[in-house]
């Protein structure tokens, strides 16, 4: 058997959860070793959105 498979089974998973911080608190109940990062997509105007702006003013 694969020694990293072996390893996941034998210790158990190791989680970095990046987005529904639920995921993570529910992980933890089960005592999964977890990290939450806190991270959102750049908010930034998308072209389209852009496009239709200009469209609108004429």
């Amino acid at each position: 058997m694969n020694e990293r498979l072996q390893d996941l089974l034998k210790n158990g998973p190791k989680v970095i959860n990046i987005g529904v911080e639920q995921f993570a608190l529910d992980l933890e109940e089960q005592e999964v070793p977890t990290v939450q990062m806190d991270w959102r997509p750049p908010q930034v105007e998308s072209d389209l959105l852009s496009k239709l702006k200009k469209l609108r003013k004429k």
